[in-house]
């Protein structure tokens, strides 16, 4: 395959990483997410690696990746801003949302496991799941907002890899409740009968589930690993 370079000198190569080629092209996210690949939490690893394990053909992974990123104009890539302007877009866009968005998700849960209790099909324990994880996000949010920002911000100084490691944990255990939910939820897919709260319900999940891969990749991938290699 032809090597295509990106602003930050990645090539669309199969040993390239899956989280260098999701910063480079933020078009490939959208593809890996297609295709079930974790670019976020485990994006470390190489294409080809990633690939083999879910049954894949890289060389054609690629080729999809190359072919949405030409026709993509609305992808940002945030690789080259700011710290300060990176720490902002992570705080008024992924936790702002989330903090509107999980509550509402919460209570409609609730109201599709009470109206439909009687039916086999019906989510059971989802709105217990989301109110476990909407904690979750939450506390960690706020150990964000309260604790490694300010200190990337001011330029304080100081030694962020025991913080940085710690979310990075946390991030394991968000990604880990986004498959559940999933189990939960027969794959986000509703069943024939589900009314329309349910597949509205269903469709925000889907939407969630996206933009916390999205906000964790831009954290672990982008952030994290600028703020560690600019404290060595």
């Amino acid at each position: 395959m032809a090597r295509m370079e990106a602003n930050v000198n990645t090539a669309l190569v199969p040993e390239s990483a899956l989280a260098d080629l999701a910063v480079a092209f933020p078009a490939a996210s959208r593809v890996f997410r297609r295709h079930g690949l974790d670019y976020c939490c485990h994006g470390r690893r190489p294409v080809s690696e990633a690939c083999a394990e879910r049954g894949l053909d890289a060389s054609a992974l690629l080729a999809e990746v190359s072919a949405e990123a030409r026709a993509s104009s609305d992808g940002e890539s945030w690789s080259d801003r700011p710290l300060a302007e990176v720490v902002e877009r992570i705080v008024s866009w992924y936790h702002a949302r989330l903090r509107t968005e999980l509550p509402l998700l919460l209570q409609m849960a609730r109201k599709v496991e009470a109206v439909h209790a009687e039916k086999e099909t019906v989510p059971a324990g989802l709105a217990a799941h989301l109110e476990s994880l909407s904690q979750t996000l939450l506390d960690h949010l706020d150990k964000e907002e309260e604790g490694l920002f300010p200190m990337l911000v001011s330029g304080r100084g100081g030694q962020p890899a025991p913080t940085v490691n710690a979310l990075e944990r946390e991030h394991e255990d968000v990604a880990l409740a986004l498959q559940k939910t999933r189990a939960l939820t027969t794959d986000l897919v509703p069943p024939a009968e589900a009314c329309t709260t349910w597949r509205a319900l269903y469709l925000r999940l889907d939407e969630l589930e996206a933009e916390v891969m999205e906000h964790v990749h831009l954290e672990n991938n982008v952030l994290f690993r600028r703020a560690l290699s600019a404290a060595l």
